[in-house]
């Protein structure tokens, strides 16, 4: 790095996603004068295809119980600090509508555009310089903070703020360059590993997977001491929906999922009552109450006898029940990051402030958002976290 310096903000942030801009427009409003940098052609590219395109931009319940982390407590300043009433509270003065799809999970009414354009206004109102397609080739520790080579020229900054996700969703840009950063300067980084992504199915199962393909089920889906109650969606890969997405986090290789197909019944009662008021129904008719026609046959056919409920044995119905009720599933394993919405893991929280995000190995560096070992449950509480890290870093660069 021979070349003269060009460059000397007060801030330089990697990473223009959702951290990145509420860590830029925070710092800025504080009169910081921050560098924002990313290597996209794009600011906020995953903004833009979350919530299926609407943006679910946070969770009026989130709560440290929502995430999972090596280190459980880390979460709790920030998110204390800054509360999903505070990102409501922004969205209303920019006009932006929204709305409550189910449990507490906030979505645009338009487009998740929306949301992004707030940031990039909040942004240009207090003046950040934000620059996309522009990489950071190498980063040095000074005296005075840190010197990096960029695509603009070399550039010094006391603070240097990264925020540049995880692996989750390779074509929109995401790479390791975070965790390069954060061993480079001594921090552990935790195994990684996709989240909040669909799990692929054994060979036995493909054939009803297949035959079922966009089939949703109201579901109980467990693993690990975990359980969630949404609805799962079967496709020609395996198996997907809220719920599966949110198991997936607690999955490991080799374990198996249970899943409860009807979660608004004790299975065994349902099926007793069933015999009893309608002896002469086929259990494929009678399941069909509860599944679609289709579902409800290829269960009666695939996993059962379907035959007139009165010559169903009690221990035939016990054995459906249990079928039903704790469906056990062994998955292959999961799409990957190609499609996970989040990244387990990252760099150890242990060697970081939860008040200011700074690094306790090199003054001066900060993380957060996803590079950070911090992963919340689906619906909203990932966002919530990229605000609050990034508002807590923004008070101290």
């Amino acid at each position: 790095m021979s070349e003269d310096v060009v460059r000397s903000p007060d801030v330089v942030i990697i990473g223009a996603g959702a951290a990145g801009l509420m860590c830029a427009m925070t710092a800025a409003a504080r009169g910081r004068k921050v560098l924002l940098l990313d290597h996209s052609n794009k600011a906020g590219k995953k903004i833009l295809m979350s919530g299926g395109g609407r943006c679910n931009f946070t969770n009026m319940y989130a709560d440290p119980a929502n995430f999972s982390s090596k280190n459980p407590h880390f979460c709790k300043s920030a998110l204390a600090r800054y509360t999903p009433w505070d990102f409501v509270a922004m969205v209303g003065r920019h006009g932006v509508p929204y709305h409550e799809k189910k449990l507490g999970q906030l979505f645009c009414d338009n487009k998740s555009k929306d949301i992004l354009n707030m940031l990039l206004e909040e942004c240009r109102q207090v003046g950040v310089e934000l620059h996309v397609g522009t990489a950071v080739r190498e980063i040095e520790k000074t005296d005075t903070g840190y010197l990096l080579s960029t695509d603009l020229g070399p550039v010094t900054s006391t603070s240097l703020v990264v925020a540049t996700g995880g692996l989750s969703i390779p074509t929109l840009g995401a790479t390791g360059f975070g965790y390069e950063i954060a061993r480079q300067f001594g921090h552990e980084v935790l195994t990684t590993r996709a989240g909040l992504v669909p799990l692929t199915i054994t060979d036995q199962l493909k054939e009803l997977c297949t035959e079922l393909t966009g089939t949703s089920v109201p579901s109980v889906v467990s693993c690990n001491g975990q359980s969630f109650r949404e609805n799962i969606l079967f496709t020609h890969r395996g198996l997907s929906g809220p719920a599966i997405l949110q198991i997936s986090s607690f999955w490991h290789p080799g374990d198996a999922v249970r899943i409860n197909l009807l979660p608004d019944h004790d299975a065994l009662e349902w099926l007793q009552r069933q015999r009893s008021e309608r002896p002469n129904s086929e259990l494929k008719t009678v399941l069909a109450d509860v599944f679609t026609k289709r579902m409800a046959a290829l269960l009666a056919e695939r996993w059962f006898v379907s035959k007139p409920m009165k010559q169903h044995t009690p221990a035939e119905l016990r054995a459906i029940a249990d079928r039903l009720s704790a469906w056990p599933v062994v998955p292959a394993g999961t799409e990957g990051y190609r499609t996970a919405e989040v990244t387990l893991g990252g760099v150890d929280t242990r060697d970081v402030s939860s008040k200011t995000m700074e690094s306790r190995k090199s003054p001066g560096l900060y993380f957060i958002g996803e590079v950070l070992d911090v992963t919340g449950h689906l619906g909203g509480f990932n966002f919530q976290w990229a605000w609050a890290s990034g508002f807590a870093a923004a008070q101290h660069v």
